[in-house]
């Protein structure tokens, strides 16, 4: 049977949820898929390739987010979304960041630019939008690695009194970031205004 560069991602993907990024080796995919290690660099350069292929592939569900909205719905939606498409798979957020990091997720790429968009509807000036877009998918990726980390500490009954409550309500503690994130843009352009209306009086 003929290996499809669609059936290795699956195969990884399945196995990055059943054992997490640790054990998802190119050894291990060949074995799952019955070919040799070699017959995986037809469709795939190196590790890394595959890995932005598998984060693109757990990114499908964020290319949901809201469009037709301001640019604060669309910064939010985006975000929800990302989180929610990371929380999907295991190691999720620790996979796509390391794929982000290295420039091999096309999908990362674009809700990058889709974040600079809205900000720059927002009031962002040009030289910080992208910054600015960073900065959101920043706090999406790191709250949602930790929060991921804590859930496995917690199922394995390893966090210390006092630890847990960090896992209760996740929701509402990244809500409560993200919108600190959209305040804070609509602020930094108040205060470019202001400060534009003070040159002039």
């Amino acid at each position: 049977m003929q290996l499809h560069r669609h059936d290795v991602v699956a195969k990884a993907t399945q196995l990055l949820d059943d054992y997490g990024i640790a054990d998802l080796t190119m050894r291990r995919l060949a074995r799952e898929l019955n070919v040799s290690p070699g017959a995986l660099y037809w469709h795939f350069a190196d590790k890394q390739e595959l890995l932005g292929a598998v984060a693109d592939r757990i990114l499908v569900p964020a290319s949901a987010a809201v469009e037709d909205a301001s640019w604060s719905r669309r910064v939010v939606g985006l975000g929800t979304a990302l989180r929610d498409a990371l929380l999907s798979s295991t190691d999720g957020a620790e996979l796509v960041s390391a794929s982000f990091a290295a420039g091999k997720s096309e999908r990362m790429i674009e809700i990058l630019a889709e974040l600079t968009d809205a900000a720059t509807e927002g009031g962002i000036d040009a030289s910080h939008a992208d910054l600015a877009a960073r900065t959101v998918l920043y706090y999406v990726l790191g709250f949602t690695a930790d929060e991921q980390s804590r859930l496995q500490w917690d199922a394995a009954g390893a966090l210390v009194d006092g630890q847990s409550v960090l896992t209760a309500n996740p929701n509402a503690r990244f809500a409560f970031g993200l919108k600190l994130l959209v305040d804070g843009i609509a602020a930094h352009t108040s205060v470019e205004v202001n400060a534009l209306q003070e040159n002039f009086e």
